[in-house]
């Protein structure tokens, strides 16, 4: 009898094991090793396909032993796309990668989830401060900062004479001394009517064009004494219009244009030996360094991923946010890398256009990623264009721009 039971109790057991095993795999689906599955993780962009395809070459490698795979698919007005199928559990992708001005919108719609949802915060700090600023709304992480942009100070070496200021009243006296605007010769020129080329002067004056609380800052005396100093530059710097300024610059017109990594490529066709050096190290009358506004580039993940990929995409996160994919963009594309670690590469560290913008970083400030940001740009525009072109006293113009902006916010509730 004993025997009996022992036998029984022994298949009883052997049965449930049996049955557990199932069960275990059903809700483990992303195994690891031999066992897992295959798991494609898809990415939404509107960039450039080389980059993309750089980060997708980093990932992936990582990831083979896990088999998981990032593919990315490039969206036209990607932006536009997303706000229309992210909610779409069909449609949606699982993550975007894009700039992160428009973060605020997508947040708004509750179409994204916080980082810390799928990752430890620790994963990004290393990450350069600004960087990880610009991916917050609320304190709240929405995006992981992968590179990063912003403006520097590129010189024509044959043209430039002696070293670049340290000032911006000693650069203003080079200027004054070496422009020569009857014979079409600049010392330095920049769009000075636009706010993204008219920042380092604001936000380095403690002005700003709207802030976290959605309330524009066109008439707040520090943004109108930033837009008063700038005007004696723009003075001496051609019209500002963007093709005008590039144009001179390439054709050795200007010694100097204050632009993005954007412009090297034409300035390299044009044959120019040029020389780069960071805005934060040209100080304003107060003591701050000019502090341009920067755009990071990063990766958010949808909601509708959650369900099913979680441990996939988290797995993405932490792959992406290693030191080593900073450092194929900066060598393949010459993108600064948001990872501080990637510049302990000898390479990089050594280019000097992701030097200059690395060491910009430290007084850059990432543009505003609320939705309204997008209703600044015709209000700051139009102040700056009446201030330097129409000669329009800066605290009416200032005070135009204020209603315009708090106008343009009105419409979009």
């Amino acid at each position: 009898m004993k025997k009996a039971i022992a036998l029984i109790l022994a298949l009883v057991l052997v049965l449930s094991l049996g049955a557990c095993a199932p069960k275990q795999q059903q809700d483990n689906p992303q195994q690891t090793g031999d066992q897992a599955k295959p798991v494609a993780v898809k990415i939404w962009h509107d960039g450039d396909e080389n980059i993309m395809n750089t980060i997708a070459e980093q990932v992936n490698a990582k990831l083979a032993d896990e088999k998981i795979t990032v593919e990315f698919e490039k969206k036209t007005d990607m932006a536009s796309q997303l706000r229309l199928y992210g909610n779409d559990p069909v449609n949606a992708p699982d993550m975007y990668f894009y700039a992160h001005d428009v973060l605020g919108s997508f947040v708004t719609m509750d179409l994204l989830a916080p980082l810390t949802d799928l990752v430890d915060a620790s994963l990004w700090k290393d990450h350069l401060p600004m960087t990880v600023q610009a991916g917050q709304i609320g304190g709240t992480q929405y995006l992981l900062p992968v590179y990063f942009e912003t403006l520097i100070l590129l010189y024509n070496k044959n043209l430039w004479k002696g070293e670049i200021p340290g000032t911006t009243e000693e650069l203003y006296a080079y200027m004054k001394e070496n422009t020569d605007a009857a014979a079409g010769t600049y010392a330095l020129v920049n769009q000075h009517t636009n706010a993204y080329n008219v920042s380092p002067f604001v936000n380095g004056f403690g002005g700003f064009i709207i802030n976290a609380d959605g309330k524009p800052g066109f008439n707040d005396p520090k943004t109108i004494a930033a837009a008063e100093y700038n005007r004696k530059f723009g003075a001496l710097q051609a019209d500002g219009d963007y093709n005008t300024v590039t144009t001179l610059f390439n054709e050795g017109k200007a010694a100097g244009i204050i632009g993005g990594p954007w412009l090297v490529s034409g300035i390299e066709a044009a044959g120019i030996s040029y020389g780069v050096a960071s805005l934060s190290d040209i100080k304003l009358p107060n003591g701050n360094g000019l502090a341009p506004f920067s755009g990071v580039q990063g990766v958010g993940v949808l909601k509708t991923a959650l369900k099913d990929k979680k441990d996939a995409v988290a797995k993405v996160l932490t792959a992406m946010a290693a030191p080593e994919v900073g450092v194929a963009l900066a060598k393949k594309s010459g993108c600064a890398p948001a990872n501080n670690l990637s510049y302990n590469d000898a390479e990089v560290s050594a280019n000097p256009i992701i030097s200059a913008i690395q060491k910009t970083a430290a007084t850059a400030q990432p543009m505003p990623n609320i939705p309204e940001m997008g209703s600044m740009w015709g209000p700051a525009e139009a102040m700056f264009t009446a201030i330097n072109k129409n000669g329009v006293d800066p605290a009416k113009a200032g005070a135009d721009a204020q209603a315009a902006a708090e106008q343009a916010i009105a419409d979009m509730h």
